[in-house]
């Protein structure tokens, strides 16, 4: 599994699907919280990369609304639309 794919892996298992099975339409990933969760040093273009990619949103029914904060940074938050 690549690095890219742990991020997804990780956003999907402990913050999309459990926001699904709450019922809840929207979700906010920070770049930095998902960095540090996977231990991960210097990694942040990466995790930033791995969230907007087409192939988290396809994988994980999610729709991505928005993209707050800098480019790449521990601070970036990806506003996402949970799909049913």
């Amino acid at each position: 599994m690549s690095l890219a794919d742990a991020v997804r892996a990780h956003c999907g298992t402990k913050i999309v699907e459990p926001a699904r099975a709450a019922g809840r339409t929207e979700v906010e990933i920070r770049a930095g919280d998902v960095h540090g969760d996977l231990g991960y040093k210097n990694r942040l273009p990466l995790v930033c990369s791995a969230l907007g990619a087409a192939i988290f949103e396809e994988r994980y029914r999610v729709r991505r609304t928005a993209v707050e904060g800098p480019l790449n940074g521990s601070n970036t938050v990806f506003k996402f639309h949970v799909l049913p």
